[in-house]
């Protein structure tokens, strides 16, 4: 696998699967990157790539499937690692329209354009090509406090818009692996952070709020559960399941770490107190608003990473203290990425439309 189409790689993924993939792939000879650069794409995430020779950026939709047809033919891609997606919870209650166009009917694109270059025209098989699609934990619905961690053979039991839209992505490239051979493999991974994160997520918001001495909102009581995985962690599974996954196969990918939304904001709040020496707004645990809860708003995720920690030998780097000192230590020295990010169209918006009465999570 030499030759990559990456989708959504101007997102806060994707961007920084393409750094590690510049970085630790010696035998990458290009990246085209498409990006049709909505509101959490932005080319402030690409500045500054290493190899950057290495990488074309296409500003382009996925939902285009002459385009992708195209770029497959003229550069002979042989590996799709799939990130584009509507990704946020909120936006797909207030607006599930753009979730199934880009998460269902784009996926269904790409599937497609694969079928069309990959099999009907070169006739490649799995030892040539693969499809690559990055999907959630969201698509398994809610666990109780109690109860197992999901695994890979959990029923799926999406709850949100965004969820259901990604469960059917899902479903789509595995009938596509199964009916028509193309080789395909998913990996379903727990709440990302790290750098280059569009602050409408928890942890950016947090920050972005807290340096701005403004109210840090938790949803309703703040006792929801998640997994959080560092970002640099997710990019490295899913390097490993391309090179030594079998075709066909999910992996779950979770950083094993589980806390309530709560605990993470009070603990993202004492990292702050440490490292933003001059902030005027220390404490910053005394900016905690409780606001309204999320409509569904599910209670707990987690995820059983046994899987990808025995047949592929990964596992997360960094705990959750770690993994939260290096992103609080970017953001505050990325301050101009930060600005450049939210100066962009729409956020100052949509944070009125949502955080004026509720705080977010995800």
């Amino acid at each position: 696998m030499k030759r990559y189409l990456i989708t959504g790689g101007a997102g806060f993924i994707g961007s920084n699967f393409i750094r590690h993939l510049l970085k630790e792939d010696h035998d990458l000879e290009c990246i085209v990157n498409l990006d049709v650069i909505t509101y959490a794409g932005s080319r402030e995430n690409l500045k500054g790539l290493p190899d950057s020779e290495k990488h074309i950026l296409v500003e382009g939709d996925i939902c285009d499937q002459e385009l992708v047809i195209g770029l497959l033919r003229q550069d002979e891609l042989d590996t799709i690692v799939h990130f584009a997606a509507e990704s946020h919870v909120d936006r797909s209650i207030h607006g599930p329209a753009a979730f199934v166009r880009t998460n269902i009917q784009g996926t269904f694109s790409l599937l497609e354009a694969a079928r069309q270059v990959w099999q009907r025209e070169r006739q490649l098989d799995g030892d040539e090509v693969r499809f690559h699609h990055i999907s959630t934990d969201e698509v398994f619905g809610s666990l109780e406090t109690q109860a197992a961690a999901f695994s890979e053979t959990t029923p799926y039991a999406p709850n949100s818009p965004y969820a259901a839209s990604k469960a059917a992505s899902d479903h789509l490239v595995r009938a596509y692996g199964h009916t028509y051979g193309l080789p395909i493999s998913i990996t379903n991974c727990s709440n990302n952070y790290g750098p280059y994160q569009f602050p409408e997520k928890l942890i950016p918001l947090i920050l972005l709020k807290a340096l701005t001495g403004e109210l840090l909102p938790i949803y309703g009581d703040g006792q929801q559960i998640r997994d959080w995985l560092y970002v640099e962690d997710h990019c490295r599974a899913i390097l490993q399941v391309l090179k030594q996954g079998e075709v066909g196969e999910t992996y779950n990918v979770g950083g094993n770490n589980q806390l309530t939304n709560l605990d993470l904001v009070k603990t993202l709040c004492t990292i702050l107190n440490e490292q933003a020496v001059d902030s005027p707004y220390k404490p910053h645990e005394n900016l905690i608003q409780f606001v309204a809860d999320r409509p569904g708003h599910d209670r707990r995720y987690a995820m059983d990473i046994t899987k990808i920690d025995r047949v592929l030998g990964w596992e997360p780097n960094e705990n959750l203290l770690s993994g939260l000192t290096k992103t609080v230590r970017w953001y505050l020295q990325n301050q101009d990425w930060l600005q450049a990010i939210i100066a962009e169209k729409e956020f100052g918006n949509w944070l009125a439309l949502n955080y004026e009465t509720r705080g977010d999570e995800e």
